[in-house]
């Protein structure tokens, strides 16, 4: 069948118009629900709205229209006039759970992000990009929150890479981490590599932030720390590793290339960068998560995007890098380059 006969067939529908123009209120209803600890209050109990706004010091009916709506959006499930957390709610979202990840909603639905996205989205569109959450501005504070927020939201990702490092029959002694943030990639480096340096490189008030992760990991005598631009500073050099995750996207091709060229210039004789990224098909409609990426980066950054797999291959080679390997890193929807 012909896209245009397909089409003829499909259901005509504004369903999919509301639901984009109503999307906040999901935005909205979760981050209701982590700030009043709502999952963790279940305890693997079933629990009624009335149960739960006694314990949360709230008013029944906004407690329950809220979980109403949260097994709508299938975060709950309801029987009668009970509720229960689906088993993805219990995982990501029960504070008490190794797997949390809620905390991110402080940076993904700050008022930073909020203004970014829906203030003046038409300008973004037709200048290409945007002021940005200031990626380049030294110590802005929204990269703290950044780094107390994301943490969770990178760890698997973070511990997919470490496991790739702990393969190798020479593990990696002395590491970089570009832009550390929490610290999470350079921290499962460093538990897998027990004899591994690693140098975190951030601003000054992130670092704070990576410090405390690091300690709290049991790996804090094994890091250093370095302040200021990944663009800037003297990064050294003798590196086995280093560590790029989750950078390359907020910089246009040839910002990327100069780092890369940095990186290549900072690495000991077969040592090798990581790259984590979300890589779109060159369709760039699919996959959805990293797809639709690239708009975040048009509305939180001046020239940053999604790269294809094909883009970052030829970034990489203008750099100076022969082997490029790239994988999916389940169980996110990023991917790992390695460069060499």
């Amino acid at each position: 069948m012909s896209s245009t006969a397909q089409m003829a067939h499909e259901e005509v529908s504004p369903a999919l118009l509301v639901d984009a123009m109503f999307a906040f209120r999901k935005t909205a209803a979760i981050k209701a629900a982590i700030e009043f600890d709502l999952f963790t209050k279940f305890g693997g109990e079933r629990r009624t709205a009335n149960a739960l706004a006694s314990e949360l010091g709230c008013a029944e009916r906004g407690v329950r229209i809220l979980c109403d709506f949260l097994v709508v959006s299938g975060f709950l499930t309801k029987n009668g006039e009970s509720y229960a957390p689906t088993p993805s709610s219990q995982v990501f979202l029960d504070r008490h759970s190794p797997a949390f990840m809620g905390a991110a909603i402080d940076f993904l639905a700050s008022p930073q992000m909020v203004s970014s996205f829906l203030d003046d989205p038409s300008a973004y569109v037709r200048n290409g990009g945007s002021i940005g959450l200031a990626n380049v501005a030294p110590d802005n504070p929204v990269w703290v929150k950044f780094a107390r927020a994301m943490g969770a939201f990178t760890g698997a990702s973070a511990k997919a890479l470490a496991s790739d490092v702990a393969t190798w029959s020479k593990p990696p002694s002395k590491v970089l981490d570009i832009a550390a943030g929490p610290g999470a990639f350079g921290i499962e480096i460093a538990k897998v590599s027990p004899s591994a340096t690693v140098v975190a490189l951030d601003w000054k008030p992130v670092l704070t932030v990576t410090e405390e992760n690091a300690t709290s990991a049991g790996v804090g005598a094994r890091f250093t720390f370095q302040a200021g631009s990944a663009f800037e500073v003297d990064w050294g050099n003798g590196y086995d590793l280093i560590l790029l995750p989750n950078f390359l996207h907020h910089f246009d091709a040839d910002a990327c290339v100069t780092l890369l060229k940095k990186a290549r210039a900072s690495l000991a004789p077969g040592g090798r960068v990581a790259i984590v990224e979300f890589v779109p098909n060159e369709d760039r409609v699919s996959p959805e998560f990293p797809a639709a990426f690239a708009l975040v980066m048009l509305a939180t950054t001046p020239k940053g995007d999604a790269y294809t797999e094909r883009e970052l291959a030829e970034m990489a080679k203008s750099a100076g890098f022969r082997h490029v390997t790239t994988r999916p890193l389940p169980p996110s929807p990023a991917s790992l380059i390695f460069l060499e």
